[in-house]
């Protein structure tokens, strides 16, 4: 795993790349939000504290299949470095796609897609408890194929520092390199609250899964891309980003009726979450309503009756 030397050197590049990003944008024109800047590096303290504090559950985890693995790759031998970035590939792959479909997973996810500007330190809003999400069981079965733990873990890390260089605007298209490898245009359509983008791209470095596995979808000229979780999140406040998908989906769960209605709210797609007559937590403000997100309220304004949304959608009661 990396040192805390090449931690802070990857920090110090990550931020001398968001200055130059910085200037273009102010070139361009397109403005820059430092009270979201702001946000993301609070969050960014606190996901590495967090790290700390939990990170051992994951390796620990990571270790117990190991144990139960028949063979194990030699890390001496070139073979094993070139079928396990594959093989992790294909594991984030479902890791990152069940943290979109699976709420108590997106519950965590949520706090990375609830940036409103995509730059590069919006890449450092990652959730406080990314352990508790569960969604890095999907990386279980590549320790139980015999891959040294510490390897997965490093490996997974080099893979995300690929993807803070994705979260810019800065970057066109990339030609033939958009076939095999996920770049900055890529992951600007997964970032996307447009319905069209919902739910595309879910790669790393590459994105032939999202080819092999229909997610992929190509930017496109004609649709810009709206940044940010399709209830606008206003809020700078790391606290408030944070706790924001847990609260809703924990009062969803207590207003549930029935154990059916209470595993959607927990275990079910973000959009599956029921309806209930109960007054409604509002923080953000809503895109334009598509038909599938049209929603009326009642004269009170306590209860809502609204359609089946998109997968990318916070609750009923909207307040990470």
């Amino acid at each position: 795993m990396p040192d805390p030397e090449t931690n802070l050197a990857f920090l110090l590049v990550g931020l001398a790349f968001a200055f130059v990003e910085f200037v273009w944008r102010r070139k361009k024109g397109l403005g820059y939000d430092f009270g979201a800047f702001g946000g993301h590096i609070g969050i960014m303290f606190g996901n590495a504290l967090s790290r700390v504090l939990t990170g051992f559950i994951i390796v620990a985890g990571l270790f117990l299949a190991y144990d139960f693995a028949p063979v194990v790759w030699e890390l001496d031998d070139w073979r094993t470095w070139v079928v396990g970035f594959f093989v992790l590939e294909f594991c984030y792959y479902w890791q990152h796609r069940f943290s979109h479909t699976i709420r108590w997973a997106w519950a965590s996810h949520a706090v990375h897609h609830s940036t409103n500007e995509f730059t590069l330190p919006a890449a450092f809003r990652l959730s406080w408890f990314s352990t508790f999400s569960f969604a890095w069981l999907a990386l279980m079965p590549m320790a139980l194929m015999g891959f040294h733990p510490l390897f997965i873990t490093g490996m997974l890390m080099a893979n995300l520092r690929f993807q803070y260089f994705l979260h810019t605007e800065a970057c066109g298209k990339l030609g033939p390199l958009e076939w095999i490898f996920n770049t900055p245009s890529h992951h600007r359509v997964h970032h996307g609250s447009n319905e069209a983008y919902l739910d595309k791209n879910y790669g790393g470095v590459l994105i032939i899964f999202d080819r092999l596995f229909g997610t992929f979808e190509e930017e496109r000229d004609d649709m810009p891309v709206v940044y940010g979780l399709t209830k606008k999140l206003e809020s700078n406040n790391p606290f408030v980003i944070v706790f924001y998908e847990w609260r809703n989906m924990f009062r969803d769960a207590l207003h549930a009726r029935g154990f059916k209605q209470t595993w959607t709210a927990l275990f079910g797609r973000p959009s599956d979450m029921p309806i209930f007559d109960t007054p409604v937590f509002d923080t953000g403000t809503e895109e334009p309503a598509t038909p599938s997100q049209r929603r009326t309220a009642n004269v009170a304004g306590l209860a809502q009756v609204r359609e089946p949304r998109p997968h990318r959608q916070t609750s009923t009661f909207t307040g990470n």
